[in-house]
């Protein structure tokens, strides 16, 4: 099973940049891309790719300390938007005092999870960058992201508070249907603070 670590925005906060981000879906060109579902709209914090079920068990072990030793609920908002390259649409996060320093912490103490259960190598730097990913370029198409990031660029959404942890699978569709997004299926959550 493919798994990674994540935290979901809470639905009020996925409403708002939704009614963002449909305008930009209008635009001239906005067929040439893949625009991700709302509802699985996610913070990865972590990758691990393939695991079995006794590495997926003792992940789980890991996470639900990493979670506990957090100092708590991280306070958030949904705010701006980057791209990577142009290939990559995302909308930003911004947090306020030390929240997305909290996100960046849990972030690596997730990494670390996945290198001590065996699932990213040991010399595995964390790799989290504050994004969800609104859209990618669709096959090998490039596409001049900027106006869509000029578009988002004055949006704050309110702010929220990311108060757990999940460990998610994702679920290829069948037959690797090309274009198609994956499944995601909570398997565990856990309260962020001790």
């Amino acid at each position: 099973m493919r798994l990674f670590a994540a935290v979901w925005p809470p639905p009020a906060a996925v409403r708002e940049l939704d009614e963002a981000v449909r305008p930009l879906r209008q635009r001239p060109g906005a067929e040439g891309l893949r625009w991700t579902r709302p509802a699985a709209w996610h913070f990865t914090l972590s990758f691990y790719g393939e695991a079995d079920e006794d590495q997926a068990r003792d992940l789980a072990v890991r996470l639900g300390r990493a979670a506990a030793r957090a100092p708590g609920p991280v306070p958030v908002r949904l705010a701006g938007a980057g791209r990577f390259g142009d290939r990559t649409l995302w909308a930003g996060v911004h947090a306020p005092d030390t929240g997305v320093g909290a996100l960046t912490e849990l972030a690596a103490a997730t990494t670390a999870a996945g290198r001590r259960t065996g699932l990213l190598p040991p010399d595995a730097p964390p790799s989290f960058h504050a994004h969800l990913t609104l859209a990618r370029a669709r096959g090998r198409r490039r596409t001049d992201l900027r106006p869509y990031v000029e578009g988002l660029a004055g949006f704050r959404g309110t702010a929220w508070s990311a108060g757990e942890l999940l460990l998610v699978r994702s679920m290829l569709p069948a037959g690797g249907e090309p274009g198609r997004p994956p499944h995601y299926e909570p398997l565990e959550r856990w309260p962020l603070g001790p």
